[in-house]
């Protein structure tokens, strides 16, 4: 599989939209409440982290048979980022294996914007033979295990790092 690159993926009411490290400043507002790192450890970046955190993601994995795909996720009707989603997607034997992760700001949580921007995600995949997709959720995270459903996937019985491995794989 060739290396891939992030396109602008539309929905009914977003556009994931390719990372930029301009998004920065904006992002760095939208990911400001500290109760976003309640399962994920850390805390809010300043926009100058985010900015150097962007500045490196953008660059790419340094392993050029991994991509490293980041997107904004823009509300349409409020014409703002509301959070991201991303997938590393790396070869397994024959077949690619795409490992994916979102996140909502607090404001704009409890919608469905999750959801709609995972399932766009996996769809994408699914257009690039992406056959199997994987997230890890810690086991109290409600919210992150309704979108990893909505998106296609299922608990398995691994776990890493205190975390569940969701998975969906589909063979054609």
């Amino acid at each position: 599989m060739s290396t891939l690159t992030a396109p602008a993926i539309s929905t009914g009411r977003l556009d994931l939209l390719p990372l930029r490290v301009e998004h920065a400043e904006e992002m760095a507002a939208v990911l400001s409440d500290p109760a976003l790192h309640t399962f994920i450890g850390g805390a809010p970046d300043t926009p100058r982290a985010l900015r150097s955190r962007y500045e490196r993601m953008t660059a790419g994995s340094p392993d050029p048979a991994v991509s490293w795909l980041n997107w904004v996720i823009r509300l349409r009707d409020e014409s703002c980022l509301t959070g991201t989603v991303q997938a590393t997607v790396a070869p397994s034997g024959h077949d690619a294996v795409a490992e994916i992760a979102w996140v909502v700001g607090t404001p704009w949580q409890g919608r469905g914007i999750a959801g709609e921007a995972a399932r766009a995600l996996v769809d994408w995949l699914d257009e690039q033979r992406v056959w199997t997709v994987v997230a890890h959720i810690h086991p109290d995270h409600r919210a992150s295990a309704a979108v990893a459903t909505a998106a296609g996937l299922a608990p398995t019985d691994a776990w890493q790092e205190g975390e569940r491995r969701w998975c969906r794989s589909v063979r054609r």
